[in-house]
């Protein structure tokens, strides 16, 4: 299996599957000598792990990292980073129903088509369980990042909409509530509709919205490596994500390009930022916003139809314990990627002068 690399120069491989022993990576690339806290990367996990809240999958993981390589007395020796999170909590039999059938816009089907094989307890190495080892390797990129902020929070769960935005709200308020929306009414709403979703035994999506501040300007490159398009590259990669918009996004093809283009100030800064802090492919400065989509989870507690490995159409009925809404935990996945990308622009952007 290909694709299980991120990164240029701050590069991540991951491993590990759902049910697995164990999933994690190895992170190489990272500058010596950076002294690492340890609690603010278990922080980004704890946020991430199931079982956080009732709106949620129950799935209890205590989700502890052990890292094995790569630091010394507290700082990072340069070398490889090798980590790992053991699993603890796997309950295989709750997917045995579905060894010989697929289910519905899940990748059960085209993995068994492209290796001949396939893990099916909780969906293998397409499980978003995978994600974790990514919040490992985000909170090591954001230390190595240490002047920027990096913020993502739910701006959208089914219609209910964030009305306000980011510039207006109080971004320490995200982790205050379940749902990890900033505005506190908005959440309440949120909450409640997802748990009447999963009481339906069904799921809903979500947007996420991510800011990156004080960004310097110079990251990314103005061809195949625009900053936008590997920031675009690393959230299409999280499991369930649909789409990816940043800067004005769709809503600017509404606009004028009088309206539209971004005035400078005398320092270089912008009157207004519908470029989303990205021009040319190349960071300018500005804060870089963009939104990411999430479909609904695919496993619904629901029966469906469907078809076996050998073509017959079936009847199933998704079982276990699943999100019924996967964006507050996602919130720090999007995040971690955002770090990622950007740590990779930032080392790369040191060869560029002497």
């Amino acid at each position: 299996m290909a694709g299980n690399t991120f990164g240029t120069l701050f590069r991540l491989t991951t491993f590990g599957e759902s049910h697995g022993k164990a999933i994690g990576g190895v992170l190489d690339g990272c500058p010596s000598g950076l002294e690492l806290d340890l609690e603010a990367i278990q922080n980004d996990l704890d946020r991430r792990k199931p079982g956080q809240s009732a709106i949620v999958t129950q799935r209890k993981e205590p989700d502890t990292v052990e890292f094995y390589s790569g630091i010394f007395e507290g700082k990072t020796t340069g070398t490889p980073i090798g980590f790992a999170i053991h699993n603890t909590d796997q309950k295989s039999k709750d997917y045995s129903h579905i060894k010989d059938s697929y289910r519905p816009s899940h990748a059960d089907y085209v993995y068994d088509q492209k290796y001949g094989f396939r893990d099916y307890r909780g969906g293998g190495r397409s499980s978003a369980r995978e994600t974790a080892s990514r919040v490992v390797a985000g909170g090591i990129a954001k230390q190595v990042l240490a002047t920027l902020k990096i913020n993502a929070f739910v701006s959208q769960v089914g219609e209910i909409t964030l009305q306000k935005e980011y510039k207006e709200l109080d971004l320490t308020l995200t982790e205050s509530n379940p749902v990890r929306c900033p505005d506190p009414e908005t959440a309440a709403k949120m909450e409640e509709y997802i748990k009447d979703i999963k009481k339906e035994g069904d799921t809903v999506g979500g947007v996420i919205t991510c800011v990156a501040q004080n960004v310097p300007v110079g990251l990314g490159e103005p061809v195949f490596d625009k900053l936008h398009a590997e920031l675009g590259k690393a959230m299409l990669s999280i499991n369930a994500v649909k789409g990816f918009e940043f800067g004005s996004g769709f809503e600017g093809v509404k606009m004028r390009g009088s309206e539209h283009n971004d005035q400078f100030n005398k320092d270089g800064s912008t009157k207004t930022n519908y470029s989303g802090g990205i021009q040319g492919g190349i960071s300018n400065g500005m804060d870089i916003y963009f939104n990411v989509a999430f479909k609904p989870v695919a496993t619904v507690l629901q029966a469906y139809d469907t078809i076996d490995k050998d073509g017959n159409e079936v009847k199933a009925q998704g079982k276990g314990r699943h999100d019924p809404c996967v964006v507050p935990r996602a919130v720090p996945i999007v995040e971690a990627m955002t770090a990622l990308v950007l740590a990779d622009f930032f080392l790369l952007n040191r060869t560029v002068k002497l």
